[in-house]
C-alpha cells in the first residue's frame, strides 16, 4: 500500500489533492447536515462554482442526497468517510509523524488526527472520535475511568458510541467543578460518558480552586471523601491538556498571580499545578480530586489536545509521564517537532 501511495504522489499528485478535497467536502456536509451549498462554500472557503461541481460528482456516485432543506450524506457516503480516514492518515505520512513524536517526547504512544484545529474547528469532532475509539479499546467492563472537564472531553463523551447492555464501568470526575459553562464541567462529562458506556457514575459536588479551610471542611463530608478516595483507584484517566494562561483566567486567578505565572514561564496546567516547558512545577493551587502523585502512579493515561497554540502545553505535560498516550492533531504535532529538537 505504501508503494502504491508513493507512486500516486509522483505520477498523479493531483489525484491525492482531489481525494483530500472531496473527503473534506463529504466530512463537512456530514458534520453539518443538512447544509446548503453557499454555507458549505463559506465553511470551506471555496467558491460556490467549485462546490457545485464537486457536489454534482459526489451525488452521481451515490454519496450525497440533495433535498429542499440542504445536502445530506447517504449511508454509503458515511461508510466512505470512515474508510477514507485511515487512507488520508497514510497519504499524509502521519504514521511517521507519530513515531517521531514518540521519540522526541519520549512517551509510549501518539495518535495524530489529520488537519489543524486552528484552521478547521471540525477537527475537534475528529479528535473526539479518535479519543473515544482509543478509550473504548483499552477499558474493561469493570474499569474505573476518571475524566476532566472542558470542550475536548465533552466532545469525547459526545462521540462515544452507545454501549448495548449494562456494564460495571464506573466513571468519575477527576476534578471539581470549574466555570459557569455547566455542559463542559467534569461532573456532566462523566455522567454523559457513563451513560454512553452503559455504566455508572458518581459526582463530585465541590468547586475546584477552593480555599484551603473550606476544602478541609468539605473533605470531612463522608460522601465527598468517598469519591475522592475512589478517584485514587482509577484504572484509566483521560484528560484535556490546558494552556497555563487560559486555565488561570478560567479559574479566576488574580491578575497578580497570572502575571507571576507568566514571569515563571508557566505554559501548562494539570491537576491544579502549573508547569514550564521543561515540566517543572512553578505554581500550585488548591485542587480537589486527582493529585499529581496519583497521576504519576496511574497505568493508563490519555492526554488530549489540539491546535498549534497547545503545542508548548503538550510538551510540558508529556515530560511528566513517559508511559502515556497523547492524542492530538496534525497542526499541534508539527509545531511540537519544531519546539523539541
Amino acid at each position: 500500500m505504501k508503494d502504491i501511495i508513493e507512486l500516486q504522489r509522483k505520477i498523479v499528485p493531483e489525484m491525492i489533492e482531489i481525494l483530500e478535497k472531496r473527503y473534506n467536502i463529504l466530512r463537512n456536509i456530514y458534520y453539518n447536515q443538512p447544509i446548503g451549498r453557499r454555507t458549505l462554500a463559506n465553511s470551506l472557503n471555496v467558491g460556490e462554482r467549485i462546490i457545485r461541481t464537486e457536489v454534482s460528482i459526489l451525488k452521481k456516485q451515490g454519496l450525497l442526497e440533495i433535498k429542499s432543506q440542504g445536502m445530506n450524506v447517504t449511508q454509503e457516503g458515511k461508510i466512505i468517510i470512515e474508510d477514507l480516514k485511515d487512507f488520508i492518515h497514510r497519504i499524509k505520512g502521519l504514521n511517521g509523524l507519530e513515531k517521531k513524536l514518540e521519540e522526541r517526547l519520549n512517551i509510549s504512544n501518539v495518535i495524530v488526527v489529520p488537519g489543524n484545529y486552528d484552521e478547521d474547528k471540525l477537527i475537534l469532532k475528529d479528535i473526539g472520535k479518535a479519543s473515544a475509539k482509543y478509550l473504548k479499546q483499552i477499558i474493561r467492563n469493570d474499569s474505573i475511568i476518571g475524566i476532566t472537564g472542558g470542550t475536548t472531553m465533552a466532545q469525547l463523551a459526545e462521540e462515544m458510541p452507545e454501549q448495548r447492555g449494562e456494564t460495571d464501568i464506573l466513571v468519575l470526575p477527576a476534578r471539581g467543578g470549574l466555570g459557569k459553562n455547566v455542559e463542559v464541567q467534569a461532573n456532566n462529562v462523566a455522567a454523559k460518558l457513563a451513560q454512553k458506556l452503559g455504566g455508572h457514575y458518581k459526582l463530585l459536588h465541590i468547586p475546584d480552586n477552593i480555599g484551603k479551610e473550606a476544602l478541609d471542611a468539605l473533605l470531612q463530608v463522608s460522601e465527598i471523601r468517598e469519591i475522592v478516595e475512589s478517584i485514587k483507584r482509577l484504572d484509566v484517566l483521560v484528560f484535556g491538556i490546558g494552556r497555563a494562561d487560559v486555565m488561570a483566567r478560567r479559574r479566576q486567578l488574580s491578575p497578580e498571580v497570572i502575571q507571576e505565572l507568566k514571569n515563571r514561564g508557566a505554559v501548562a496546567e494539570a491537576f491544579g499545578h502549573y508547569f514550564n516547558t521543561k515540566g517543572e512545577k512553578v505554581w500550585e493551587s488548591n485542587s480537589v480530586g486527582l493529585s499529581l502523585v496519583d497521576f504519576e502512579n496511574l497505568k493508563n493515561v490519555i492526554g488530549v489536545a489540539c491546535g498549534v497554540s497547545k503545542a508548548e502545553a503538550i510538551v510540558a505535560i508529556c515530560s511528566l509521564k513517559r508511559d502515556m498516550t497523547l492524542i492530538t492533531d496534525e497542526g499541534a504535532a508539527r509545531k511540537i517537532l519544531e519546539l523539541v529538537k
